[in-house]
């Protein structure tokens, strides 16, 4: 059976994670006979939201922890990530990537990426194994990987910033996936749209698909 790791960034769409998008991710996996493992860094939020009114809170917050209530408690520190035990890894999206995984939010293309983040995705793509990231998440991908191929939906200011750190921005629908098939990587842009959940869950099991798809010719 494959396994999965799957890197939370916390607990909520303006500040973590994406609820949604984790979660039909999560069951994308098991829908594809598949087996996951969930990991979060051990670091402080960048800052916490009030998700009822959208505005900043004052209090601290720590994204593993958050991350737990997504995972049930079920849930390691990225520090404890290790490549040789999994044979896929997918970053959900939420503001959280860009916040927390990165600090894409504040410093745009001059992002730089958690350091745990960055060496857990190269110790994948230096093993040859696929990497997948929805929504926002892309952004850290273009980053890490020179001339990596991905979506964030359609041309926007954030696609722009992928083209600026050289990635190859390429429009997806909302269910759609891009295959980087040179770096083995799998993206969709999954919330990037107005999207129905129905689609998000679509998407979702779309990038699971054709990264089991990839193992299994690897196979």
């Amino acid at each position: 059976m494959k396994r999965f790791a799957v890197v939370l960034s916390g607990c909520g769409v303006f500040d973590g994670s994406e609820i949604h998008e984790s979660v039909l991710t999560l069951l994308a996996i098991r829908k594809a006979g598949a087996e996951y493992s969930i990991f979060a860094p051990d670091v402080p939020q960048l800052h916490v939201v009030n998700h009822l009114t959208g505005q900043p809170a004052n209090e601290k917050r720590n994204v593993l922890v958050e991350s737990a209530r997504i995972a049930r408690g079920k849930i390691a520190p990225l520090s404890e990530f290790h490549p040789s035990r999994f044979d896929a890894i997918i970053l959900p999206g939420g503001f959280g990537a860009a916040k927390n995984l990165s600090n894409y939010a504040v410093e745009g293309t001059g992002l730089e990426v958690n350091s745990e983040v960055a060496r857990a995705v190269r110790g994948m793509l230096d093993s040859g194994k696929p990497v997948g990231a929805l929504c926002i998440s892309p952004v850290i991908l273009a980053r890490l990987i020179p001339g990596v191929e991905v979506t964030l939906g359609t041309p926007s200011e954030d696609s722009q910033a992928a083209e600026a750190l050289g990635a190859k921005h390429v429009p997806a629908e909302p269910t759609g996936v891009v295959v980087d098939r040179r770096h083995n990587v799998f993206t969709g842009p999954c919330y990037m749209y107005d999207a129905t959940i129905e689609q998000v869950a679509e998407c979702a099991e779309n990038v699971v698909r054709a990264m089991i798809g990839a193992l299994e010719c690897a196979d």
